[in-house]
């Protein structure tokens, strides 16, 4: 177990789970009551128990924490199966993440590949950029009143922003010294 390191080095939300789990079997340990028993009380399974007393033994109370998994984040999809859902996604009619499944189930087994849960397209759908959403579902317009500039200044003639811009300020702004407190 090299993923488990010092208990210094953890979140403090693990810390806290580490010992709120230490205290669940702490009368086991001490000789105070059977590891049945401590379950029973706790409400939590045997086998639970058992291996929470294991890894106490084996790595002190760092061996409490629950691990973290190394490919957290990442998709095991295929690439091409993920753009497809993305696709679909994007459509004009808008179909709904049940409807995506559906389709993708179908092509993920006609290439023999693994049918991705339901739970997975919708976290793919739902990951999708909100501006790319709106410009795919509503149209250039309503992306362009969403997301790009509101208001644009045009100039009716030649020169009429820069000189809006460079008006004179008073000289007495600059002027007047500055006092430290």
């Amino acid at each position: 177990m090299d993923e488990l390191s010092a208990l210094t080095s953890l979140s403090e939300e693990d810390r806290d789970q580490a010992l709120k789990r230490f205290h669940l079997i702490q009368p086991f340990l001490e000789g105070q009551m059977t590891l049945s028993a401590v379950a029973e009380e706790s409400g939590i399974p045997l086998r639970t128990a058992q291996r929470w007393v294991n890894r106490y033994q084996q790595y002190g109370l760092a061996g409490l924490t629950r691990k973290r998994r190394r490919d957290r984040g990442h998709r095991r999809l295929p690439s091409e199966l993920q753009k497809l859902i993305e696709g679909l996604a994007l459509q004009k009619s808008r179909p709904t993440a049940a409807a995506i499944h559906r389709q993708v189930a179908e092509v993920a087994e006609k290439h023999g590949w693994k049918v991705p849960s339901y739970s997975s397209v919708n976290n793919i759908v739902r990951a999708l950029a909100p501006p790319l959403v709106t410009l795919a579902h509503k149209g250039t317009k309503a992306y362009q009143e969403s997301y790009d500039l509101l208001f644009r200044r045009e100039a009716d003639k030649p020169n009429e922003i820069w000189q809006a811009d460079h008006t004179p300020l008073d000289r007495g702004l600059f002027n007047k010294p500055i006092r430290l407190s």
